[in-house]
């Protein structure tokens, strides 16, 4: 029965990964995407529990108690969900588009894509455009090479949030699992700020990110350490080295995994001193190569990304496979 259960839901992910790539937001162009319902959600608790005449303690009470129905609301519909359409095929074609609409490995492969098309061919104000699209960063703030060094640390970072975190639970819950991550996932994004309206209310949304994605951050950055092997003019070796080294130095602990890959990856320096909304961060550098990133070098992040995605679409499969052996429970 087990076996049976990891056959399906590993083959429903592998579908599921599949429609990613093929659609992407292109499925979502007339209907809202779930995230949509998600952000209401958390925007409506937002209005009602967190406000400014409340002492700290009682908006970080709130904030927990945000947290627990939303994620529990989460997870309690992926259970409905899957208990609905379990035993049928129409009911795993369906699943298989649920999974599908909560990945994010196609929308995020064009919006990266977008700023480098931009910088190339539309110069610093239509890649500043395109970013602000996918950086919390003051836009205005960016040279051209702090454009590209944004895009590349968003995908580097995203591709643990948008694509492996939710394969991960997934792949161990379902998607109870996968539900109720993206909504722990929708909260750190909304409110798992340190600002002074959310440092109270906002903590315990951060925190449980930062609890959720310990060991997907990680694996991202081996997938990108292995992408790095097989990518021209990457280094999967200073990737491992400079992933060690330096990860620790973002303010993030989960972050700096992915980003410090990336940065040894393509011998570049990632991360640094930026503003966010007028103020000035003084975060260290990730990696020991240039700084002045250029198009050519997302068009290079690209390519680690799309190779990560693959292989972790190949341990699915090596996971399903792993479930048919004889020896199997």
């Amino acid at each position: 029965m087990i076996a049976t259960l990891g056959h399906d839901r590993a083959l429903l992910l592998l579908a599921g990964l599949a429609l990613d790539a093929f659609l992407g937001e292109r499925a979502f162009t007339r209907i809202p995407h779930p995230i949509v319902f998600a952000g209401r959600a958390v925007a409506f608790f937002d209005r009602r529990l967190n406000r400014d005449t409340r002492s700290e303690s009682a908006r970080r009470i709130r904030g927990l108690v945000t947290v627990i129905l939303c994620v529990g609301a989460a997870a309690a519909l992926g259970v409905l969900l899957a208990w609905v359409l379990r035993g049928s095929l129409l009911g795993a074609a369906v699943e298989a588009f649920a999974i599908a609409s909560l990945l994010a490995q196609r929308s995020l492969f064009d919006h990266v894509e977008a700023v480098r098309r931009a910088l190339r061919e539309g110069g610093l104000e239509s890649g500043r455009e395109a970013v602000r699209h996918i950086v919390g960063r003051d836009p205005l703030s960016l040279d051209r090479h702090g454009v590209a060094r944004a895009a590349i640390e968003s995908l580097a970072e995203n591709l643990c949030d948008g694509v492996v975190a939710p394969v991960v639970f997934t792949l161990l819950l379902g998607l109870p699992g996968l539900f109720a991550y993206k909504m722990a996932n929708t909260l750190d994004s909304m409110i798992g700020h340190k600002t002074p309206r959310y440092l109270s209310f906002g903590f315990a949304a951060a925190r449980l990110d930062d609890l959720l994605n310990l060991v997907p951050a990680r694996l991202c950055a081996l997938l990108l350490a292995a992408a790095a092997i097989f990518s021209k003019g990457a280094s999967g070796r200073a990737a491992l080295r400079i992933m060690f080294r330096d990860a620790g130095k973002h303010h993030s602990p989960n972050a700096g995994w992915p980003e410090a890959a990336m940065a040894g990856a393509l011998a570049l320096s990632l991360a640094g001193p930026r503003r966010y909304d007028g103020l000035f961060v003084a975060d260290p550098w990730l990696g020991e190569g240039t700084a002045r990133a250029a198009a050519a070098d997302i068009a290079r992040a690209l390519r680690l990304y799309r190779l990560a995605c693959f292989f972790e679409a190949g341990l699915v499969a090596l996971f399903w496979l792993f479930l048919h052996l004889p020896f199997a429970l």
